[in-house]
């Protein structure tokens, strides 16, 4: 078959270039080739495994029009479900959705004060976010509005601009800040990069919310107390100091406050305790303690006009004032290059926020609700969020952990209960902005330091932390105070680099383990269960799995087996070595000095006479002191094989690959005059098993002093499996035909041969009957058809550690006879 065109291109461009193309393929079929035994009976199939190529990564990374119409869909998760919409799941809806449609009124005026906004931004970012985000969902549980944290950044953000460019309004610099964040997690989205919310850690995620929620709760203490005169923005610690100076001056606004935070706590403490005492009731119970907040907010603002109705000016208390009917703000954000300067330096701390707390929540609940959630989808959702927000004049929002608790509680069906919220949060705006003017701010307040105060991770919660992963904990703590003694930012910048740094740091320190073989038994009970050796059917048996069987455990017990286990060693000169974490660039050279400095500890120099004069010898080996000579009666073994462990190898790269081949060149030096054959074990990567062939590896290394045969150990396995109705029909003739055969051996007088003949010809999937000294004495009963689970052309790739052992061990003694063989031999 001719050459086609690309590949004569690229084999002249090679030649022009001087790229040696066949080189590696030719050496590696002559070292096949020279096998004792290459798999040739009859009942098994040969396979030779191809190479992966950069043509078929591009074919299988870009996709197929099955696949962009597939991606397209995806954006509109809501075409899978709403066709299928019925009764059932529009009641549930409907109760969801005006129950957090209760909270997220009087939450969102209130979280619109942490951004440094009037309160009718929070009731339209709190519009926006469930009316889009419906189209959007892959959860049917989050609700996206404003949320306290991200209230608070966007309140540092307002004031920070406000400095430099005071003629900015602050609705104008969170419209942008919404945009422009908005836009970054819609493309992360669309490009479907959602997995990059997983480099931030739980210990992270927990430590962000808790020095949040007390950032925010110390910060709201002045508000309910009535207490001003100095900045409420400052770090947690300052505004604690502060607080306490000047609680004398606490007013009438702190018998709002604390009298309504109290009655929160009192509510759910009292619905908590009628749910246990009264269990029939608990849907009753629950719906009274989602609806305290506006309960509470009805009941002040009600004391709140009783009290100030008749005051024009000087009110009793501070009280929410005038808000607009309607959406008075809706116009196109105003978005240049002078706002997006102004606020560039918090724009990496925004993102994150938004990242953090929807991702978190959704993942939370839908592993709760038992679904699973899309991710990439879920930042489209946020992203679309906020680029449409603005337009009505909303800032910022993404998930808010409690009211998608209470939407969970209520029995939510599907995402089109953000549809029902959105209408009663739409009436709000239009029927009751007149209510709103009395509600006292400190009794808001006081809803805010209620609602953080479930952000706060709880200490039996740290505890567990701390039997998980101590490490983890000293980060967690520290997130809690930069927080507290500096800033959110600063505080979500600190966890994120410290546990990346953690992370790199058990990459780069990641350790190997030599392995040695253990022979164990399955115990049922006290009954120790063991193969039944003497069973003549035991060849034709469908799944038996062996009772007792050969594992590989570290020998230094690290792993927590039982020390008083003696591992046994693998065989004089050869060493397992499994790698803990990957093997790349960062741990590569960690990994393998460990490798040669043991090894150099435990072997001996093949030819210890390496070196003539003692003026040959390198500086760090310069041998047994003057007058001394070499010691030639070393009891350690020398090297002969090492066997590589990759389970838990996914890829390598050309810096760790390049790492092995300067390891296997200073290790054949060391074993000089032989080489060292590499094994490697559960290699379960195409692009890794390239990556080492391309190296020299997967295959005996070719001996310069003299020729020798080696024995190739395949590992081969049933075509069709052995459990089919056809296979086990065929066993059941095959057990006949035997016990009819010995019955007619034991009548008459016929020769072993037409035995075998006839036994030959029962069953096509039976064994040729002929000894072979790569496989031992054949079976004399009929056996699946059978073939070689790698390549024959990868001979030291293998599927197992038992298979990599015995083929090392295999070479290995086939060596040593060769060498005794030569010693023996008379010379001429």
């Amino acid at each position: 078959m001719a050459a086609s065109l690309p590949s004569k291109t690229g084999h002249l461009l090679a030649k022009v270039l001087g790229i040696k193309l066949d080189d590696q393929r030719q050496n590696e079929q002559a070292v096949v080739t020279r096998g004792e035994s290459i798999v040739s009976v009859s009942t098994t199939d040969t396979f030779v495994e191809e190479e992966p190529t950069a043509v078929e990564w591009v074919r299988e990374t870009l996709p197929s029009g099955h696949e962009l119409v597939q991606y397209a869909r995806s954006l509109f998760p809501f075409t899978n479900w709403i066709l299928r919409y019925n009764l059932q799941w529009l009641f549930g809806d409907l109760v969801a959705g005006i129950t957090v449609g209760c909270v997220v009124v009087p939450q969102g005026m209130a979280y619109a004060g942490l951004a440094e906004l009037k309160p009718e931004f929070g009731l339209y970012s709190s519009f926006m976010g469930v009316l889009i985000y419906w189209f959007f969902a892959t959860s049917k549980d989050i609700t996206i509005g404003p949320v306290a944290v991200m209230s608070t950044i966007v309140g540092n953000v307002v004031l920070n601009v406000k400095k430099t460019n005071p003629d900015l309004a602050p609705d104008e610099v969170a419209s942008a800040l919404a945009i422009i964040a908005g836009a970054i997690i819609v493309f992360i989205g669309l490009v479907r990069c959602g997995w990059i919310v997983d480099f931030i850690s739980l210990a992270s995620i927990s430590a962000f919310m808790t020095g949040s929620a007390l950032n925010i709760a110390v910060g709201q203490v002045p508000t309910m107390m009535g207490i001003s005169g100095f900045s409420t923005r400052a770090s947690t610690y300052l505004v604690v100091i502060n607080t306490l100076k000047h609680l004398g001056r606490s007013n009438l606004n702190a018998a709002m406050g604390l009298t309504a935070l109290a009655m929160l706590y009192i509510i759910r403490s009292a619905c908590k305790y009628a749910a246990r005492k009264y269990p029939k009731h608990e849907k009753l119970i629950f719906f009274i303690s989602t609806l305290r907040t506006a309960f509470v907010i009805l009941l002040y603002t009600l004391i709140s006009w009783l009290v100030n109705r008749h005051r024009r000016s000087h009110h009793a208390f501070k009280i929410l004032g005038k808000v607009p009917r309607g959406f008075k703000h809706a116009r196109v954000p105003t978005v240049n290059k002078t706002v997006i300067k102004a606020f560039a330096s918090q724009l990496p701390a925004t993102v994150i926020v938004l990242l953090i707390e929807h991702i978190a929540i959704s993942k939370s609940f839908g592993r709760v609700n038992n679904y699973t959630i899309d991710p990439s989808q879920e930042l489209v959702a946020i992203g679309v969020t906020n680029l449409l927000g603005p337009f009505l004049g909303g800032y910022p929002a993404t998930g808010s952990f409690s009211r998608t608790a209470i939407k969970s509680k209520a029995g939510v069906r599907t995402p089109f209960a953000g549809v029902i919220t959105a209408i009663v949060v739409l009436l709000a705006i239009y029927a009751l902005p007149a209510v709103f003017y009395y509600i006292p701010n400190a009794t808001l307040a006081g809803v805010i330091i209620h609602a953080v105060g479930d952000l706060i991770t709880p200490p039996n919660t740290v505890y567990q932390f701390w039997r998980v992963s101590p490490l983890e904990v000293l980060i967690f703590f520290a997130g809690v105070i930069i927080t507290v003694f500096s800033s959110i930012e600063n505080g979500i910048y600190t966890t994120i680099c410290v546990s990346a740094a953690l992370l790199l740091f058990r990459v780069v320190k990641a350790r190997g383990r030599f392995l040695g073989r253990v022979k164990i038994h399955s115990v049922v009970g006290d009954h120790v269960l063991e193969d039944d050796k003497d069973d003549a059917r035991e060849p034709l048996k469908g799944n038996n799995d062996a009772s007792v069987r050969n594992i590989f455990l570290p020998i230094d017990h690290q792993d927590g087996s039982n020390p008083q286990i003696d591992v046994e060693r693998p065989y004089p000169g050869i060493y397992i070595y499994r790698f803990s974490e990957g093997f790349n660039y960062p741990n590569a050279n960690h990994y393998l000095d460990k490798l040669v400095a043991t090894i150099f500890k435990e072997t001996q120099r093949t030819d210890p006479f390496t070196y003539g004069r003692p003026g040959d010898r390198p500086w760090n080996d310069p041998g047994p002191r003057r007058g001394k000579e070499v010691q030639v009666d070393d009891h350690r073994p020398t090297l002969k094989a090492i066997v590589l462990d990759f389970s838990s190898v996914n890829n390598v790269d050309i810096t760790s690959v390049q790492q092995l081949i300067d390891v296997r060149n200073q290790l054949d030096r060391y074993a000089a005059p032989d080489r060292v054959d590499w094994h490697f074990a559960c290699i379960n990567n195409r692009w890794t098993k390239r990556a080492l062939a391309s190296a020299g590896f997967g295959y005996p290394t070719p001996s310069d002093s003299q020729f020798h045969r080696w024995k190739p150990v395949f590992s081969v396995a049933e075509i069709g499996g052995q459990d089919s109705a056809a296979a086990v029909a065929e066993k059941d003739e095959n057990i006949k035909e035997l016990q009819r055969l010995r019955t007619q051996d034991a009548e008459s007088a016929r020769s072993q041969s037409a035995h075998k003949d006839e036994i030959h010809i029962q069953s096509q999937s039976s064994l040729e009957g002929k000894d072979s000294a790569g496989y031992g004495t054949a079976l004399k009963v009929p056996h699946p058809k059978v073939a070689v689970v790698h390549g024959i052309n990868r001979p030291l790739f293998h599927i197992d550690l038992t298979s990599a052992l015995q083929s090392a061990i295999a070479n290995a003694e086939a060596k040593s006879l060769q060498a005794n063989n030569l010693e023996l031999k008379p010379i001429a």
